[in-house]
């Protein structure tokens, strides 16, 4: 389009000029008077009343806001579980051999050396192996061999530490060289020889290798220089500096900390039912010595996982971020097969057991298990969910009562969550909480802050278990998508009496393997950020067991304004925070009136926290990890009457924090 304005000078006649000038005066004119117009109605006023007083505040569930991590996008394998070996125990190519050993690849080629898996493992339950055979007399000087890129590349970083574990024989005594190199194997970070006996026997070895150099795309490889046949079995490399020593990437598991997360609900979502049962996630399969697991295909998400992260470690996870543990197990159902509820008896004795390896003691059958893993103690194990989204699945029903009345009478204490929803009418089944999820699109959310307000107060607690804006208006996690979710979290506040838990779904994703968009945790191999929705939960994690006051909000803009007002405590002070979303395009001038307070507010320590951008559709990324986060600034106008304006499509918090008043002292 041509700006008249900017339009090239030629030269022109008197008259002709003229009629531009004039044009150009008019257009300017007109411009100002309408961007004058828009600064009149940009700024919308309203009001928002808190009655602070104690006899109208009602406490928040301690277990409000949690987290829901589900295997998907790589999340576990290849993500928040260290292991830095894919398919480390050669399985992924299934138990036919030969077969794929992929990531794995070759150092050399089909003349100098030659790669076959056989069934020849020392381990039962995993049998594949991989027989490696150096063909060449006169082999060149960097060895031949096999190497392992990892997850999309290997992170290695200089001085740090790295355990190298794996199982090997071989007939005749031949070194082998372990290294971690670039991708291309020319830089070399760290290196060491091993010399394996010659023995018919599998023997485990040991090994630490410390980077000296940092290449975030590494290989793990090994060879050889002499002719010769070697087997190698479940070939482990993990970070030393694991958060608490139990496996997990310490940068991520600190994301999560940061959120204060009051449950852990595991592991899926789909990832527990499987498009077909023979692949969903079996809680036996991954206990025990991390060698002897088998390992699984999961059919929906479509990767191997070697299933390091297993149950026992998922329970550890709950334990290290102060979590309450869900256990989200298979009822025989899964997307295309299901149990017949007359065969339903052996899953039922399954997950009998799984609750007795949880929860019973260093001498039961099971809980002795448990205690040989290293944790003698009980996880406390208090909340199960009996299948994953299949209240319609046609065996449902039946299987849940079988299930519901077994645990009840093994473990009376157990809260037992339904798929089926009961936000809008009554169950036909016993149950103490029901899953409630809900994908949609951000308007629609925006809207579903009153969902539960019709809700009856009788009956089962929601668990509010999936919750996210997605599809068009979401991108790869916009702050659009943030402002609707904050305002559907502040419905779930005001209806907590009748809403005992909720968690933002996925958790995690590997920007390598973007399955499902969009996510609250974006990381590869080295690098992490937060979405917007992941901002916008750390300044709920204050809500869980806090107490929540009533609010009212007049506005003719109300319409596009929601808000939430609770008091709460850290380890010195405490605080009234009022929570406002203004999902509108126009700024608002808000005058916040709060009666009832039982201190004084103190201006010292107050501030206010606003997560926007310039545009809603505005995500975060690696190169900019920041563009939609939090900025946090002192309150200086903070009092119980305060006149605060809040930016169009954005979200505010402000702290009040309290100082017992006179009177309150004295008393």
């Amino acid at each position: 389009m041509v700006d008249a304005c900017s339009y090239k000078w030629k030269p022109m006649g008197f008259k002709e000029a003229s009629s531009t000038t004039i044009f150009c005066l008019l257009l300017l004119f007109c411009l100002g008077c309408r961007c004058l117009a828009s600064e009149l109605v940009a700024t919308q006023a309203a009001t928002l009343k808190v009655d602070a007083s104690p006899q109208s505040a009602r406490k928040i569930p301690e277990t409000l806001f949690g987290i829901f991590f589900e295997e998907i996008n790589h999340a576990g394998a290849g993500g928040i579980w260290a292991e830095l070996v894919s398919n480390r125990g050669f399985e992924a190519g299934g138990p036919h051999t030969p077969s794929n050993i992929d990531p794995w690849s070759i150092i050399g080629d089909d003349s100098s050396v030659f790669v076959a898996t056989d069934r020849t493992s020392c381990f039962s339950r995993n049998n594949v192996a991989l027989r490696m055979e150096a063909l060449c007399d006169d082999c060149p000087t960097a060895g031949v061999g096999i190497y392992n890129p990892g997850f999309w590349g290997m992170n290695i970083e200089d001085g740090k530490a790295y355990n190298l574990v794996m199982y090997v024989k071989s007939p005749e005594t031949m070194d082998l060289t372990v290294s971690l190199t670039s991708s291309d194997g020319l830089q070399n970070l760290a290196s060491t020889t091993i010399t394996v006996s010659g023995t018919s026997n599998w023997t485990k070895l040991e090994q630490k290798l410390v980077a000296k150099g940092t290449n975030r795309t590494s290989r793990l490889q090994i060879t050889t220089n002499k002719k010769g046949v070697v087997w190698f079995d479940q070939v482990s490399l993990m970070p030393e500096d694991t958060y608490k020593g139990h496996g997990f990437r310490t940068e991520l598991i600190s994301m999560l900390l940061d959120l204060k997360p009051r449950f852990l609900r595991f592991p899926g979502g789909c990832f527990v039912e499987g498009d077909w049962l023979r692949n969903a996630f079996r809680w036996r399969e991954s206990i025990g010595p991390w060698e002897e697991r088998p390992g699984h295909f999961g059919d929906v998400w479509h990767y191997w996982t070697d299933d390091g992260l297993g149950y026992y470690e998922f329970l550890q996870l709950a334990e290290d971020l102060g979590a309450a543990p869900i256990w989200v197990f298979n009822n025989g159902v899964s997307h295309n097969d299901e149990v017949d509820t007359a065969a339903i008896a052996p899953f039922v004795k399954d997950v009998l057991d799984s609750l007795e390896f949880a929860r019973g003691s260093a001498d039961s059958t099971w809980g002795s298990v448990r205690a040989a893993m290293g944790h003698p103690e009980p996880f406390p194990v208090k909340y199960v969910a009996i299948g994953n989204e299949d209240c319609g699945k046609k065996f449902y029903r039946g299987n849940y009562i079988k299930f519901y009345n077994a645990i009840r009478q093994a473990y009376p204490d157990i809260q037992m969550i339904s798929n089926c929803d009961g936000s809008s009418k009554p169950l036909d089944h016993p149950t103490d909480l029901y899953d409630f999820h809900v994908y949609t699109d951000s308007k629609t959310l925006f809207n579903m802050k009153s969902t539960f307000d019709r809700t009856s107060r009788s009956g089962p607690k929601a668990f509010v278990s999936e919750y996210a804006v997605w599809r068009s208006d979401a991108g790869r996690g916009s702050l659009l998508a943030s402002l609707a979710e904050a305002a559907f979290l502040t419905g779930l506040e005001k209806n907590s009496d009748i809403v005992q838990m909720a968690s933002y779904a996925p958790l995690f994703v590997n920007d390598n393997d973007r399955t499902w968009n969009p996510d609250a945790i974006v990381f590869n191999s080295w690098q992490h950020y937060g979405t917007p929705s992941y901002w916008m939960q750390t300044l709920f994690r204050e809500s869980s067991g806090a107490m929540l006051h009533p609010i009212t909000i007049s506005s003719s803009y109300s319409g596009s304004l929601a808000a939430s007002a609770i008091t709460w405590q850290d380890s010195e002070n405490s605080f009234l925070r009022v929570k406002v979303v203004n999902f509108g395009s126009d700024a608002v001038s808000l005058t916040i009136s709060t009666t009832g307070l039982q201190a004084s507010v103190n201006a010292l320590g107050s501030t206010t926290t606003v997560l926007t951008s310039w545009n809603v559709m505005d995500e975060n990324s690696f190169s900019n990890p920041n563009k939609v986060a939090p900025v946090k600034s002192e309150l200086s106008n903070a009092a119980e009457q305060m006149q605060v304006t809040l930016a169009p499509h954005s979200f505010s918090t402000f702290d009040l924090a309290l100082a017992p008043s006179k009177l309150v002292a004295e008393m």
